[in-house]
């Protein structure tokens, strides 16, 4: 039988009733001759209740057992959609992680795939199951402890598994009906994308798009997996959702696809630091050990042998960051003045493959910002995208004056 994945976000399977809702979806495939693998995330606000109870125990907390506690609410949601489709007289199983097994680094709370063999589930396919419901998020290390793979992680098992069981394509609902050019609870003009090319939809998923996490579009994008967004609160119809596809198969496109934010974001500067080489490995290494995601890097001038040096990280990693800093100061690995950490800060970008081959769109962003009396505090670019950081009280402005400023709700 051919093989579906079927991955369901929280919101989708948020209480009994949209279970229910997410089941029949399911048994719509399984009578369209598909073996399914559904992949399932907890119920809608579980896993931050979860980390929640993490934090308030303990605020450093060990990682092992951060995995230990959040993993537990894909493993509610898989088993009431396994009963819920045993009830409709459909073979289904539930499964986590160490079960099928998903093969893990040890990296816990940010774990990445090592890989997924499929014959435990291909050999219950054989003997007559037709759902596999998969506990999304989690796996399981060398050493046999329970991983997780990060916020968003169930779009990453998804897709892995789809690329693993060679799936005939691998469909993400969730509670919007595709990828829009921006957030349409910002802007209203919001025009959703048919087709969205892989490089596109991983930047936006990097820069703060909450459609998709990063990882699954590269898995997709490295395995050729058939990626579709589409919402579970619809009727089924062929044309629905978006595709995330290769970009020669878009015909048109905006030379901007899309404008992303992320609200969550703060700007920390270690001033007066000694200026040589070597000074950014030992700043970055220990931030890396301390599990600090860094993004946005600038180094100012330097003037008599010392400089500043800026960084963005997520504002919920500023305590990792001080205190890793803290300690490569009090080691001798590096030597600063202060460290002022601003975190009322924003990113917003602007993506598109047609930057590539059209000059001044860069001017056109920053004049836009200009005319808005928005100040830009940091810069940085890539072949497809430019992002700045910006005071967080303007992040609403600067998006639906940059949507409107490229024509984003126009069709290419």
């Amino acid at each position: 039988m051919p093989i579906l994945v079927m991955k369901f976000g929280g919101t989708s399977v948020a209480n009994i009733d949209r279970i229910a809702r997410a089941s029949k979806r399911v048994a719509l495939e399984v009578a369209n001759g598909y073996d399914v693998i559904v992949v399932v995330s907890a119920m809608s606000g579980k896993t931050n209740e979860l980390v929640g109870w993490v934090n308030e125990t303990s605020p450093l907390y060990d990682a092992r057992e951060y995995d230990a506690v959040t993993a537990s609410g894909e493993n509610v949601t898989a088993g009431l959609m396994a009963l819920r489709l045993q009830e409709m007289d459909i073979p289904a199983r539930s499964w986590q992680g160490w079960q099928v097994p998903v093969q893990t680094t040890s990296a816990h709370a940010n774990a990445r795939i090592d890989a997924i063999p499929p014959d435990n589930i291909n050999a219950k396919f054989a003997q007559g199951m037709k759902v596999a419901v998969v506990a999304g998020f989690q796996g399981v290390s060398p050493e046999g402890r329970i991983t997780t793979l990060g916020r968003g992680g169930s779009d990453t098992t998804a897709v892995a598994f789809a690329a693993a069981f060679g799936a005939e394509r691998c469909d993400i609902y969730t509670d919007v009906d595709g990828v829009y050019t921006t957030d349409p609870r910002i802007v209203r003009k919001a025009r959703k994308l048919d087709r969205i090319a892989f490089e596109e939809m991983l930047e936006l998923a990097s820069l703060g798009a909450k459609v998709l996490q990063t990882r699954s579009v590269e898995l997709a994008m490295r395995f050729g997996v058939k990626l579709r967004v589409l919402s579970s609160f619809e009727e089924p119809s062929d044309n629905a959702g978006t595709l995330v596809c290769a970009e020669e198969d878009i015909m048109e496109s905006n030379v901007v696809a899309g404008v992303a934010y992320s609200r969550d974001e703060a700007k920390m500067t270690l001033i007066s630091v000694a200026d040589r080489p070597g000074i950014a490995a030992a700043i970055f290494g220990p931030l890396a050990t301390a599990g600090v995601n860094v993004d946005m890097i600038v180094q100012n001038i330097s003037e008599e042998g010392r400089t500043d040096m800026t960084f963005s990280c997520p504002v919920d990693q500023v305590m990792r960051a001080q205190k890793a800093m803290e300690e490569a100061k009090a080691d001798g690995s590096i030597n600063f003045h202060d460290l002022v950490a601003d975190e009322g800060v924003a990113k917003v970008s602007i993506v598109g493959i047609g930057m590539r081959s059209h000059a001044g769109v860069a001017a056109k962003m920053f004049a836009t910002l200009r005319d808005e009396g928005i100040n830009i505090k940091v810069i940085t670019t890539s072949e497809i995208k430019i992002s700045v950081l910006i005071d967080r009280k303007y992040v609403e402005l600067a998006v639906q004056a940059l949507h409107d400023a490229f024509g984003l709700e126009k069709a290419a």
